[in-house]
């Protein structure tokens, strides 16, 4: 029977050398040099550097493309967790062992035959190799549960902060922080935007690698980190952490407030000056009456009133303010009231100002103790995030 040629597959996690036990070229040095001794063919090198807790490995497919297009070739691995941490990868390496598109495993620290029995110990491999990634995870979350209650920054201090490896914890850069503070002390002041703001931090010496001025989102970003009140966020979550905060709560939410009015900015609908529409409607046809801007023969403005014509045909034509405001003034002057009518509405008009002005008081007041009540809790907010 001849014997079969090889695969060779090497795998580490991450792409950072200081995180992995052996190295993807230690992997290959001891690979080599055990086909070296026991005489093993290799067809063709895989390595790669990624996580194979989930399927979707571009080499180990590459690999498994190039074995399912062979018949009878062999795998030379350093352990069977190199291959596969996860049921899929693991399924499909039993799979061609069964249909025997594979004929041979090899492994320097474990021990392979294509037999029931050694499928079974393969199968328990991969098991254990699922089982530690998946515990792996699991000791990794509540890590970071136990470094969230103890108030921990949990990656690479964000700008503005140190990473501290006696404290396991961050602190105020000496320089950096005092920066963060100028910053949102000149944006407070509502003289900036995003854009001018960068261009100030770049007069004090923030500024990218290329020498050019941070940008509008770095900024933003900066200046909603919430990590400067002393903030840790998880997963959408804020919790409160054991260091020093850079900010005063005041000071970060007044840049807020500014950002809120920057982003949504008002805009005041501007209304025309015409004091006739809503009082009337058209004698012929009962529409509302409008006025608009109308420019005269001698180049003048004018405004002008008119029927809508809402309901119907109307014959009524344009009439000009003035002309629109005498009629009135002369219907008014033949209104007249007697002076005991005169006294009773006088007397009702008081009596109605006196009951507008106690409801204005109460709700003033009403008011005020709904201010002191939340100004009462937001002070003990601050009081709990700062210390």
């Amino acid at each position: 029977m001849l014997k079969p040629k090889y695969f060779l597959y090497a795998r580490k996690s991450t792409e950072d050398d200081d995180h992995q036990i052996m190295s993807i070229e230690a992997q290959l040095f001891e690979l080599r040099e055990y086909a070296r001794r026991e005489n093993l063919e290799i067809l063709a090198e895989f390595t790669e550097a990624k996580s194979a807790k989930k399927p979707g490995r571009e080499k180990f497919a590459e690999m498994i493309n190039e074995i399912e297009k062979s018949d009878g070739v062999g795998i030379l691995s350093w352990h069977p967790d190199r291959l596969a941490r996860n049921s899929v990868d693991g399924g499909k390496i039993i799979y061609l062992v069964d249909t025997q598109k594979i004929v041979s495993l090899r492994f320097p620290t474990f021990w392979f035959e294509p037999t029931p029995q050694g499928l079974f110990m393969l199968q328990v491999a991969f098991g254990q190799s699922k089982y530690y990634s998946d515990n792996l995870v699991e000791n990794i979350n509540r890590g970071i549960r136990q470094k969230l209650r103890r108030g921990e920054w949990l990656t690479k201090a964000p700008f503005g902060y140190v990473n501290n490896p006696k404290t396991r914890n961050i602190e105020p850069h000496p320089i950096l922080s005092k920066v963060i503070v100028r910053a949102f002390e000149e944006f407070a002041t509502g003289k900036y935007t995003l854009g001018s703001l960068a261009e100030f931090l770049a007069e004090l010496g923030l500024e990218t690698k290329n020498r050019t001025p941070l940008a509008k989102a770095s900024i933003s970003r900066m200046l909603t980190n919430q990590a400067y009140l002393g903030l840790v966020k998880h997963k959408g979550e804020y919790h409160e952490g054991r260091f020093e905060p850079i900010l005063p709560a005041t000071l970060f939410e007044a840049v807020q407030e500014i950002l809120r009015r920057k982003a949504k900015p008002r805009k005041s609908k501007q209304r025309h000056d015409f004091p006739f529409t809503g009082l009337m409607i058209c004698g012929e046809c009962g529409s509302a009456i409008t006025a608009q801007f109308s420019r005269g023969k001698c180049g003048g403005i004018y405004r002008y009133y008119r029927c809508t014509k809402k309901k119907g045909v109307c014959s009524q034509k344009y009439i000009q303010e003035k002309e629109l405001a005498a009629q009135i003034k002369a219907r008014l002057q033949s209104v007249a009231l007697c002076d005991e009518w005169t006294s009773k509405m006088l007397k009702q008009v008081d009596e109605w100002e006196k009951e507008q002005n106690h409801s204005s008081q109460k709700f003033v007041q009403n008011l005020k103790n709904k201010l002191s009540e939340t100004q009462e809790k937001l002070d003990k907010l601050v009081k709990k995030i700062i210390y």
